[in-house]
């Protein structure tokens, strides 16, 4: 597949690397896992002088043989032998004061559970060599919690030494619609959606349904229930490292809120569990859901609902996760049927996801959200705000344009319409039809 719209963040690492010829730089890109980061580095560096180096979990001993050997064949230097990481990293940046390069580490969160130690001996060899170096180092993860502690958490060594953070989101609404284009140019909106569904614009998944010539709502499914599919179990392997032993706490809650459980109250009823720690590590230190409060609320606003950021992980705690077991048992049919039973409500929500995601990529507004009263009732799909020309749009989102009624939109924002006595008001529909 070739290589899609990241023309930005290529800008990004390759002006820092341009910047490193004479002061050294440290970058840290962050991203959930398959969503192209060692691809991009790949190719923003195609044509330097890079070295890639890839944590794996294994003896750090052998790292570092692995590690000599790829700064042999690619600097055409022997710097000896080393028994621990920190050993190396000093011989690179003593080399670094009058040779430039790019050094990539993947994966680099994993030195927590090989060598703690080695994030201090980062430090204290970067601040002991850097001034006269001229190094790119991008240290690159896909664990989410735990980079942002490493580079984040002030009471870490690594605090306050990056000189640029980039995260990697999933590809854009249009690049979706281009890749799927490209590869299949009869799509119909019913198959971009599935595509959307599914993928959420994570590379690898979009990767996946290509190799199986999965572009229709049909194939795709045919794709993710299928013996061999990649899909069964990528959201335990995408989520495991990342919760460790409390993740079964972890996973029932984004079971919950896949199936549209997304109050607070709700979670606590039906685990019979406190959950506010939870949701609050899963927003702030994981990344993966968002609170969201009714348009106009305040900040501390008690009438929150939760959805999942991520598209795949969303359909993933929705129908196969809760349907575990007959997952295990091989009844993917059942799992399936289930899905086409469901699949309109549930396609339903990703289509005002889909409708959000492309006003935001419009830049027109300042604010976008969705209303729903204290009685978490009369709910208004989206609204946005376009603060600087005083424009207010109401949309109302539903698969068939027919059941659209912009009256009874109207009469859903009236009260919403007196708090903006100076702006424009428009009432709008979104559909299949109009993606």
């Amino acid at each position: 597949m070739k290589f899609y719209n990241r023309e930005k963040e290529m800008g990004i690492l390759r002006n820092f690397e341009k910047i490193s010829e004479k002061s050294a730089q440290m970058t840290m890109m962050l991203g959930r896992r398959r969503v192209g980061k060692t691809t991009l580095l790949k190719n923003a560096f195609a044509t330097s002088t890079a070295l890639y180096f890839f944590v794996a979990k294994k003896n750090e001993v052998l790292l570092c043989g692995e590690f000599t050997h790829e700064i042999e064949e690619k600097l055409g230097v022997s710097l000896g032998s080393f028994q621990n990481f920190a050993a190396l990293f000093k011989a690179l940046m003593v080399l670094s004061q009058t040779r430039h390069f790019t050094l990539i580490v993947d994966e680099f969160q994993e030195f927590a559970n090989l060598n703690p130690s080695v994030f201090s001996d980062i430090q204290n060899v970067w601040d002991t060599y850097k001034d006269n170096s001229k190094i790119n180092i991008v240290f690159c993860g896909s664990i989410y919690s735990m980079m942002k502690r490493i580079f984040e958490n002030s009471k870490e060594p690594l605090f306050g030494r990056l000189t640029a953070r980039i995260n990697l989101k999933q590809f854009d609404i249009q690049t979706i619609k281009q890749i799927i284009h490209d590869f299949y140019p009869k799509y119909t909106n019913e198959d971009l959606l599935a595509f959307y569904m599914l993928t959420g614009g994570v590379a690898k998944y979009i990767e996946q349904l290509v190799i199986n010539k999965a572009f229709t709502k049909k194939k795709i499914l045919d794709t993710v229930f299928s013996d061999a599919s990649f899909f069964l179990d990528e959201g335990r392997a995408v989520l495991i490292d990342e919760f460790g032993k409390d993740y079964g706490n972890y996973f029932s809650i984004l079971s919950l809120i896949a199936s549209s459980k997304t109050d607070r109250g709700d979670m606590e009823n039906t685990l019979q569990i406190a959950v506010g720690g939870f949701l609050d590590k899963l927003e702030k230190d994981y990344g993966l859901i968002k609170r969201n409060r009714p348009f106009g609320a305040k900040e501390g606003s008690r009438f929150n609902k939760y959805s999942i950021e991520d598209n795949f992980l969303s359909f993933w705690f929705r129908f196969i996760y809760k349907y575990r077991s007959a997952i295990e048992i091989g009844n993917l049919d059942y799992v399936r049927n289930i899905v086409e039973r469901d699949y309109e409500t549930f396609s339903g929500l990703v289509l005002e996801k889909y409708f959000r995601a492309q006003l935001i990529e419009t830049k027109q507004f300042s604010t976008i959200g969705g209303y729903w009263d204290r009685r978490g009732e009369n709910e208004i799909d989206i609204i946005a705000e376009n603060e600087l020309e005083k424009r207010l749009v109401f949309y109302e989102v539903k698969r068939n344009e027919k059941r659209i009624n912009l009256a009874v939109l109207e009469r859903k924002a009236s009260e919403m319409v007196k708090k903006f006595p100076d702006f424009k008001i428009e009432y709008k529909q979104l559909s299949l039809e109009r993606m």
